[in-house]
């Protein structure tokens, strides 16, 4: 699976969680249409563009609703909007995404692009994908929780900073390693096997 691809499709959250952060109050609008314009970049870059990466989709939906919201709000509403709206969308796609499970694990249309349609169906093709979506899923929501934390503490420079900015950076990391060891770790215990 291309890594890239997949960064890609989280550059949307990336971008409004930055921009909702450090955009001056009454500008979460702006934060939701760059990260939606960002969302449908990746969809329509992302090959093949039928069908489309469920988790661009999404993104764009989400985004474009709080861009919406941000644009219609009044300050106060938006402010507030801009304060919870950082965490909200982690928590947000990284429990949309654990509950696409049982259909369809987000990483697999990532997967098909480089792997033989004929693997497609095999319970290694599945479990890799099971597993990897499960834990971009999960470490998504930790994300959003970390982001909710320094939120509710932003008045604590140091803690804002560590749970808003080193935690998330560090999750992030940690994962883009993961999905690109996880996958040839199994094949190697596969042919052991």
């Amino acid at each position: 699976m291309k890594t890239s691809s997949l960064v890609l499709s989280f550059l949307p959250l990336v971008a409004f969680s930055v921009l909702a952060r450090f955009l001056p109050s009454g500008n979460i609008g702006v934060a939701g249409l760059v990260a939606a314009l960002a969302a449908l970049l990746a969809l329509v870059i992302s090959r093949p563009a039928w069908p489309p990466k469920i988790i661009s989709a999404a993104s764009f939906v989400l985004f474009a609703v709080f861009a919406v919201l941000g644009f219609s709000l009044g300050r106060r509403d938006d402010s507030w909007l801009a304060k919870w709206g950082g965490a909200g969308v982690g928590i947000i796609l990284g429990l949309m995404i654990l509950m696409l499970l049982p259909v369809m694990p987000f990483t697999e249309q990532f997967a098909r692009e480089q792997v033989p349609r004929s693997a497609w169906g095999s319970p290694t093709f599945r479990r890799v994908n099971l597993v990897l979506s499960a834990a971009w899923g999960a470490a998504i929501t930790l994300l959003g929780c970390s982001r909710l934390i320094a939120a509710a503490l932003h008045e604590h420079h140091a803690i804002e900073v560590i749970f808003g900015l080193v935690l998330p950076v560090l999750i992030l990391v940690r994962m883009v390693g993961f999905s690109r060891t996880y996958p040839d770790r199994v094949r190697r215990d596969s042919a052991a096997a």
